[in-house]
């Protein structure tokens, strides 16, 4: 028999713990908890290190965010064991990057169509309630392995209606990047980067003035009144930070829509 292993993530410990303890007895069922984000990246490395890979990944919809997770902050009393956090959409999404293989299924409190759709953008193959039984959960479990995607029948339109609002200020987005010239375009890709007018100018071996014109040529193509909106925008659109020296190019987020459940990219 194929055993599935799963790793919790989840601040709130108790619930954790408890969660873990009653998917440990299934028969097929290995499972491990993590109090955090980057508690849960060291579990996954773990893993791979022992050839012991992951298969799911229950990732709390506000790890990271809740009384719970500021209460393991503050009670760190060594500076240097302080922990980047890492909020639930965001793990999702740095696991499907580096993990695809890593199915990984939201646990919420509460029905939320943003943050839904949100999941469903960075990679999630499910969101489930929180307080659904154990065997609808193991379900939806056996069910993301085979490639579906599962999300309350309840919070299908609100979802819908997100990712299309989405797509649709990416599609507006792409359109005024379109418009811009080739070496207006590499001006914003600096900018996405967050270098200054001077680091720009140095980088693309222009005057500071002509670096200027650039800029405010990319904001008003772009109908933006600044640089913030204008990174924003360019986010949106998929544009990538220009590569800095020594570090890779930067790669918008992997794109994922979802129904109540799906097979193979295919509506069941």
């Amino acid at each position: 028999m194929a055993r599935i292993r799963i790793l919790v993530v989840d601040d709130h410990r108790i619930f954790a713990e408890s969660l873990a303890a009653a998917l440990a007895a299934e028969p097929d069922v290995d499972v491990s908890a993590a109090g955090s984000g980057p508690a849960a990246l060291r579990c996954l490395d773990r893993g791979i290190a022992e050839g012991r890979r992951f298969d799911v990944l229950l990732v709390d919809a506000e790890l990271g965010s809740g009384p719970a997770a500021a209460a393991v902050a503050a009670a760190r009393a060594v500076p240097d064991q302080a922990e980047t956090a890492v909020d639930g959409i965001s793990l999702v999404a740095g696991v499907r990057r580096t993990q695809p293989a890593v199915r990984t299924i939201v646990l919420a409190e509460k029905d939320d169509p943003r943050r839904a759709a949100l999941a469903l953008q960075a990679g999630a193959s499910g969101w489930v309630a929180k307080d659904c039984s154990l065997q609808r959960l193991l379900a939806v479990v056996r069910g993301v392995l085979r490639d579906e995607t599962h999300l309350p029948p309840a919070l299908l339109t609100g979802v819908l209606r997100e990712l299309t609002a989405a797509r649709k200020h990416r599609t507006d987005s792409e359109r005024l990047v379109e418009s811009l010239t080739p070496r207006e375009r590499e001006v914003l890709r600096c900018m996405v980067a967050g270098l200054g007018r001077k680091a720009v100018a140095e980088r693309l071996f222009l005057s500071p003035h002509t670096v200027r014109t650039h800029m405010q040529n990319v904001l008003g193509k772009l109908g933006v009144h600044s640089t913030l909106a204008a990174v924003a925008l360019a986010r949106r659109a998929g544009v990538g930070p220009a590569t800095l020296e020594g570090d890779p190019a930067g790669a918008p987020a992997p794109e994922l829509s979802g129904d109540v459940v799906e097979r193979g990219g295919q509506p069941a």
